[in-house]
């Protein structure tokens, strides 16, 4: 199915304004909206899917019209709140489509991290009184049809309506590609940082490729990677972990690698880590202005900087680095001074093609990083 025929159909039922958060499931279709370019729809990613929820609500007040939402199942967890306690028929009866990406769709292979998800994402909806449809691949114009008539019948009765994407459902037609102009490569990013923190530092990383290039990195440079918890899933969530951790022991330095996009989707953990202000704890956030692990669309605050932010919300110190000397000197002066810190690295959008996985699972991964935190504890003569 082309995304651009989608899109044509989903125009009848009355959507201008398409808002979400990118999936690699959804990336021809992602790449139809960016490429419109504002011509047949107003295109808006939000911080988060629950934003995306409020912003059709507001478009939905003020000119009676629908909204299309996208969204990865992983993000109907941020999209509960609005839609149960706002968009539903029984509150406000706010209509909207949404178009899911069904990532860990029971017995097709995919990432750990995908695989509960995928396992309740249409209990989830009808949980949440929103009734649905899958496509895929060998859905044609006349059953697309009548999936949208359904979904037109939902809507004129104020409810929303989803259809669930397989993956391989849209096939690929013209790419949406960008730059941002930065030069930094964030593997060479991740080495630098590796190099400086590993053996210093317990690790927390964000979901996406940021975990996957460090997992290479470390096992070549190491032989292991078990100081790093990867945050393979709960986008947005790897600062507060490394927040726990933080807190559990202010003898241990603890390292957080956040991506923009990450640290976008849920901002407010910049003041609570601000507030409670951890000497121990360096935040790290690299920044490519996109969501890149998922088609490298811009974020909705791509080409900006959360320096100032991290300021403002009450940092000791941010700093902002855009080549590798001046990231390694921004880290020397943060290892040694014992003070909640941001650095902010900005790096362009290359990535390896051939960039692998990790080998083991995620109990697996967990059960080494605790294995590890308690064994520096040991050796530093505290009780287990």
């Amino acid at each position: 199915m082309r995304a651009s025929t989608f899109l044509q159909e989903v125009r009848k039922l009355g959507v201008r304004t398409i808002a979400g958060v990118p999936d690699s499931t959804l990336k021809p279709f992602c790449d139809a909206v960016c490429l419109d370019g504002g011509r047949e729809f107003q295109h808006y990613v939000t911080a988060n899917e629950g934003a995306a929820v409020g912003l059709a609500t507001g478009i939905y007040l003020a000119q009676r019209r629908p909204c299309l939402i996208y969204l990865q199942n992983s993000g109907l967890g941020n999209l509960i709140n609005p839609l149960a306690s706002i968009a539903n028929q029984e509150v406000y009866g706010i209509p909207m489509l949404f178009v899911v990406g069904w990532r860990g769709e029971p017995n097709t292979p995919d990432e750990p991290q995908h695989i509960f998800q995928g396992k309740i994402t249409c209990a989830l909806l009808e949980v949440m009184d929103v009734p649905y449809a899958v496509i895929d691949s060998t859905t044609t114009k006349e059953q697309l049809g009548e999936v949208l008539a359904a979904a037109r019948n939902a809507m004129a009765d104020n409810r929303q309506y989803a259809v669930i994407v397989r993956k391989g459902t849209f096939e690929k037609e013209a790419e949406f590609v960008w730059s941002n102009g930065y030069e930094l490569v964030r593997e060479q990013v991740l080495k630098i940082l590796i190099k400086k923190v590993y053996q210093q530092a317990f690790i927390v990383s964000t979901t996406g490729k940021i975990s996957r290039e460090l997992y290479e990195q470390c096992d070549a440079m190491y032989g292991n990677h078990d100081r790093i918890f990867m945050t393979v899933g709960g986008m947005g969530h790897a600062s507060m972990i490394a927040f726990g951790l933080a807190q559990a022991d202010a003898s241990k330095r603890i390292v957080c690698i956040d991506g923009d996009g990450a640290v976008l989707m849920h901002m407010g953990a910049l003041a609570v880590l601000a507030k409670q202000s951890p000497s121990n704890f360096l935040h790290i956030v690299i920044n490519n202005a996109a969501h890149e692990s998922v088609g490298a669309v811009p974020t909705g605050y791509g080409g900006q900087t959360y320096t100032s932010i991290a300021k403002a919300c009450g940092y000791s110190s941010a700093v902002l680095a855009k080549t590798g000397q001046e990231l390694e000197t921004a880290l020397e002066d943060a290892m040694t001074n014992r003070a909640l810190s941001m650095i902010e690295v900005m790096v362009s959008l290359d990535s390896r093609a051939d960039l692998g996985r990790p080998k083991e699972c995620a109990a697996e991964n967990k059960v080494n990083f605790m294995r590890a935190w308690s064994e520096e504890c040991i050796g530093a003569g505290e009780e287990r």
